[in-house]
């Protein structure tokens, strides 16, 4: 079966987020070489993306996201396959994560 879930099917923050949070860090963060500047830079944006995509889904939790879907059972899996949460949920998601970092890197 293919589902979201997350991190490690855990169900916390979503994975369209984490993903988005690792394209900032690639481009911004400071790299380990003590460069604090880019590093509240990077939080920054972090923070950026999070509010936003939270402003649009309500959320930034997986398991909110999926309105209580419980992805680490089969029912749940099941549930989450049979309502096409895929697509109605999680391409959703994505596409909200890509608009944001696009925008975001578009602002410099």
């Amino acid at each position: 079966m293919r589902v979201g879930a997350g991190m490690g099917r855990r169900q916390e923050v979503c994975g369209a987020i984490t993903g988005g949070i690792l394209v900032i860090g690639a481009r911004y963060g400071s790299g380990g070489d003590g460069n604090r500047t880019a590093t509240e830079t990077t939080y920054a944006r972090t923070n950026t993306l999070m509010d936003r995509f939270a402003e649009q889904h309500g959320s930034v939790i997986c398991r909110q996201l999926l309105q209580g879907c419980n992805l680490t059972i089969a029912d749940g899996q099941r549930h989450f396959m049979e309502n096409d949460y895929m697509n109605r949920i999680c391409v959703p998601c994505v596409r909200s994560v890509a608009t944001i970092l696009e925008d975001l890197i578009r602002q410099g």
